[in-house]
């Protein structure tokens, strides 16, 4: 797809959010176009399913008579090659298409017409793609995932002729853009999903940004944890949200065996099962949990090979005394304090990294300096366990909703450097944007091969040996070890002297010339 094709697309998608937009707030019109671009897919790529078990027959699935004795028999065979294979069915009058062309269509003069009542016959669509799951591998990843499409919402209309005119367009729109399925090579579909999350969580300031990571840090993030591997086993992201950083990973390698997540809010894990389906991550390869990480735990005795997250900052969690036995955190000593759980994600990504595996995590640069019981966790990582690998500080205002400085934890179990920590100051690298500042591909890029390479730049990295670190209490403030301080040049005084004599001497030159006008004209000159 060209730039032009993708910035149409993205238009039309965005003219859709619109026609909600004022309607309700952000978080819940995102839902509504969200859960129909999924419903969308689940159709497009059943039909194209559909049409090539049938293809020897040349028929069409849609021209299946699905009340004749003949089309119920075909309908059995495609259902139960297409549960086993994709993981749910519709019926072709099930179709997104279908039910969209009954809802509404578009007149010679553009304008949208509204032919029939669909909402009764959506509602049972949809709760119909979830019991085709029911009793298979794939009813967990399936169970409830349209529960926020709530087509009874009064924010949709007042009545319901309202409500299903709303949503009659919405579909007519929608069923008129391409998304190119029948492409291997696409992701029109996952790329438009992308760009409307992103959208959303910009729009919505910080609730929104709580669930997705800017692009171009879940870059910066999928590279370092898949530096030097073409190919990874497993991948895993204990705050998950809508599942773009896991897939940003799968981008950067040819090949993910299997991704794993957790998220706590319902909505958001809703979201992440739906964007993994829409990326063609099968369904047997994907186990995302919705349950509180650190409290409730869903992948205990697991390791992975690439661990990365973006945790809410300085969130509370309880730091109950049960948690000092709990084998993700007693070899430590201490919990992370209740009031700041940071400590307690990396202590939990660290007990499932896998002993040839990388680490990558978010957090706030408090992280870098703040004592007491985190101060004892960092000296812990660093001397005892020797994980930390490297440190690298982000611009400022580059996340949804918060302007704070942030940094990014680079751990290993088995390190190739083991004698020392490489710290990067990538803070002054991004371009300036109206509500959030951008990295740059050529901002990552630098991170990234600094990383791969370990070199040092002037006012840029530094690779601080462990004896430095600890001269330093173990304190990993940035500034202690990458000096970006730029001399100015010296003054010369007697340049300077120099110049203001001369401009003395113009002044008086100048003074004469304005005294000889207003001679001219009769007037007082100013004193």
């Amino acid at each position: 797809m060209t730039e032009d094709q993708k910035r149409k697309l993205e238009q039309k998608l965005w003219n859709i959010a619109d026609e909600l937009r004022g309607k309700m707030n952000a978080d819940e019109f995102r839902d509504y176009c969200l859960g129909f671009i999924f419903y969308k897919y689940l159709s497009e790529h059943l039909h194209n399913f559909a049409n090539e078990m049938l293809g020897e027959d040349g028929i069409d699935y849609l021209d299946i008579d699905e009340k004749s004795d003949e089309g119920k028999a075909m309908l059995e065979a495609i259902k139960e090659e297409a549960v086993e294979e994709l993981g749910y069915f519709l019926k072709p009058s099930e179709l997104f298409g279908s039910i969209a062309r009954r809802g509404a269509h578009q007149s010679a003069d553009g304008t949208d017409i509204v032919d029939n009542f669909i909402l009764d016959d959506l509602t049972r669509v949809l709760n119909s793609i979830e019991r085709s799951t029911m009793g298979t591998e794939s009813e967990d990843d399936f169970d409830q995932l349209f529960e926020d499409l709530d087509l009874t919402s009064s924010k949709l209309g007042r009545t319901e002729k309202a409500k299903n005119d709303l949503i009659a367009k919405i579909m007519l729109h929608l069923d008129s853009i391409d998304f190119a399925l029948s492409d291997s090579d696409s992701d029109v579909l996952g790329d438009a999903y992308e760009y409307l999350i992103g959208k959303f969580a910009a729009g919505a300031g910080k609730k929104a940004g709580e669930f997705y990571t800017p692009q171009a840090v879940s870059t910066v993030l999928a590279r370092l944890v898949t530096s030097g591997k073409s190919r990874l086993k497993s991948v895993y992201d204990p705050t998950c949200g809508s599942g773009s950083l896991l897939l940003r990973v799968a981008k950067e390698v040819e090949h993910v065996g299997d991704f794993y997540g957790q998220e706590m809010n319902r909505t958001t894990y809703n979201l992440a099962r739906m964007n993994m389906i829409l990326h063609g991550v099968h369904y047997r390869n994907f186990d995302l949990k919705q349950e509180d990480t650190l409290e409730e735990p869903q992948h205990l005795g697991m390791k992975f090979e690439a661990v990365v997250a973006n945790p809410p900052f300085s969130a509370k969690w309880s730091a109950n005394k049960q948690f000092e036995t709990d084998d993700r955190f007693a070899q430590y000593g201490k919990l992370a304090p209740a009031s700041k759980a940071d400590f307690a994600f990396v202590q939990h990504m660290l007990h499932h990294l896998a002993d040839n595996g990388t680490l990558a995590v978010v957090l706030p640069h408090g992280v870098l300096f703040r004592g007491g019981a985190e101060g004892h966790i960092r000296r812990y990582i660093i001397e005892e366990g020797n994980w930390l690998d490297a440190v690298i500080g982000l611009p400022a205002n580059i996340f949804y909703g918060t302007s704070i400085p942030t940094c990014i934890l680079v751990m290993k179990k088995c390190r190739e450097h083991p004698d020392n920590v490489l710290f990067i100051d990538a803070g002054a690298h991004f371009e300036k944007g109206k509500n959030q500042n951008i990295m740059r591909e050529r901002d990552i890029a630098k991170i990234v091969a600094t990383y791969r390479e370990r070199r040092e730049e002037a006012r840029y990295s530094h690779i601080a040996p462990l004896s430095e670190i600890a001269e330093n209490d173990y304190n990993l403030n940035i500034p202690r070890y990458v000096d970006t301080f730029e001399e100015e040049e010296p003054v010369d005084l007697a340049a300077v002297a120099a110049e203001l004599k001369q401009l003395d001497r113009d002044m008086v030159e100048i003074d004469e010339a304005i005294r000889g006008y207003c001679d001219e004209l009769g007037i007082d000159a100013p004193v």
